[in-house]
Formats: C-alpha cells, sequence, structure tokens
C-alpha cells in the first residue's frame, strides 16, 4: 500500500477539515504547518518517507497562506537534493466564494510541485454543471486540476457542505490509487 501523505495550513479550521476529508480518503498520515510556518516534529521525516504528497492551503489573496508559502520556501532543501523526484503530488485549497481565485492557488501548488520533479494527480471528477445540479453534489465547484471547496466567509467548520467534503474524500481516493499504480 502507497505512503501518502497531506500537508496542509488551515488559518480557521476550515482547511483542516478538508484536509481530514482528504486523509480520510486516501488513508494518509496529517502533516499540519503551524500557525508560525513551521512543521511539527518529524514533519519532515514523514514526507520524505510518503510516496504521495497532498499540499493544502486556503486561498488568501490569491494564493498560498504566509505560512505555507514559508513551508514551500523550506523545502528548498529536498529541491536541491531532487529528495522529492517522482513522488505523486496533489492539492487543494478553499476560500469563501465560489471563485475566490482559488485556481491561482491550485497552480501555485502545481508549480511547487513540478519544481520539485513530481508527478500531478487532478481530481480525475467531472464538474456538477447541469441545470439539475445543487450545491452539495460532487465537484460542484468543479475543479480539475485539484479540490476545491467554497465555504462562506461566517460559516463555522462545522457547516462545510457535505458535497465539498466528500469531493475531498473521493479526491484523497483518486491520489491515493494513482500512488499504488505508479509507486507500486
Amino acid at each position: 500500500m502507497a505512503k501518502v501523505a497531506v500537508v496542509f495550513h488551515s488559518g480557521y479550521g476550515h482547511t483542516q477539515r478538508m484536509a481530514q476529508a482528504v486523509a480520510e480518503g486516501a488513508n494518509a498520515q496529517l502533516v499540519a504547518i503551524d500557525a508560525e510556518g513551521n512543521l511539527p516534529e518529524g514533519g519532515w521525516e514523514t514526507l520524505a518517507a510518503a510516496d504521495a504528497i497532498i499540499m493544502g492551503s486556503p486561498t488568501y489573496m490569491g494564493s498560498v497562506s504566509w505560512q505555507f508559502k514559508k513551508f514551500a520556501d523550506a523545502s528548498s532543501k529536498q529541491w536541491f537534493s531532487q529528495a522529492w523526484k517522482d513522488k505523486v503530488m496533489a492539492g487543494f485549497t478553499n476560500s469563501a466564494t465560489m471563485n475566490g481565485d482559488k485556481h491561482s492557488t491550485l497552480h501555485y501548488l502545481i508549480t511547487l510541485a513540478m519544481q520539485h520533479g513530481g508527478i500531478w494527480v487532478g481530481t480525475g471528477m467531472m464538474p456538477s454543471n447541469a441545470k439539475a445540479s445543487q450545491r452539495n453534489d460532487l465537484n460542484y465547484v468543479g475543479s480539475s486540476a485539484g479540490a476545491m471547496a467554497a465555504t462562506p466567509s461566517d460559516a463555522s467548520v462545522a457547516e462545510m457542505l457535505p458535497g465539498d467534503l466528500e469531493t475531498a474524500k473521493q479526491f484523497g481516493q483518486r491520489v491515493a490509487a494513482v500512488t499504488a499504480k505508479i509507486r507500486g
């Protein structure tokens, strides 16, 4: 079975809940970036041992949080030694509005993965975009590049939509399945 790690930053808990859903689907280990942009003890080792790294950040001002960016910059040691080359990589994000420039965040994560020589996996999901579609449908936000959720700015973590969380879970399942095929 492939080893999958989910490394993420969450400012208000919504991205953490999404990370938990992704990790549930992928049977992955969570590595939380703290409020100062640091990994917990053993975090770098967890990422080194992983066959796949799924990255998550809220979308703030059209990109990742500064805490996630600090982690990304610190990964230059792994970049220099090509330690993450050929690892499967994927990403997810959450913001308050339906668009919220979440795609900019996913593109940042894709670029980071490519810098590391990773193999990117998207959602593989069709969008729910018919007239009959409902907000709780799978992939209602309609992303192919990575999982996205839209949580109103005044919604609590408990009020995140089940459809967005199920999308995250199924995304995690896909990443784990692709990793098993590629990495064995």
